[in-house]
């Protein structure tokens, strides 16, 4: 495979990564009441296993399931926003030399990041094990956020590969 043809899977990873987020930021505006029940549910913990051990931690508050749930939404926004910057950037350097398109992956890892920090820490460690999801039949989202964490270890893993000069043939 040519360096310019990395280069634009590249791009295109990262451009399939703002379409994933846009798509779910979009979802959690249009559905807001469906998606608002998921978090209401699983921060209740009302759907878990009868005598579950754990219910002191449930927040039953609507306050902060509302808080909680804003700001799901704010960063799943965000992840959106910066993988759409460093799409662009990355097309507009492809064929630029490597230090400028790797520099253009900047805003491809805070996006990343910001996956990870929704769908492996937000839902797989606190949705799951703080708050027990992983017990509910209904309102259970654990192995789509793995699913998800794992596709983004995978796009994070390809697209940090350094990238060479372009060599002309």
């Amino acid at each position: 495979m040519s360096n310019l043809t990395l280069r634009y899977l590249k791009v295109l990873i990262v451009f399939f990564t703002a379409l994933f987020g846009t798509a779910i930021f979009a979802g959690n505006l249009m559905d807001y009441h469906s998606n608002y029940m998921f978090v209401q549910h699983v921060l209740s913990m009302d759907t878990t296993f009868d005598g579950n051990a754990l219910m002191w931690r449930s927040i039953t508050s609507p306050i902060l399931h509302t808080v909680a749930y804003v700001g799901i939404i704010a960063a799943e926004g965000l992840f959106s926003l910066f993988a759409w910057i460093a799409a662009v950037r990355m097309l507009r350097n492809v064929k630029q030399e490597a230090k400028l398109f790797n520099n253009a992956k900047t805003c491809a890892y805070i996006a990343y990041m910001l996956a990870f920090c929704i769908w492996f820490f937000g839902f797989a460690i606190v949705g799951s094990e703080w708050f027990a999801m992983w017990q509910s039949d209904t309102w259970n989202g654990k192995q789509t956020a793995m699913d998800i964490t794992e596709v983004m270890i995978g796009f994070v893993i390809l697209v940090s590969l350094r990238d060479k000069e372009l060599v002309e043939v």
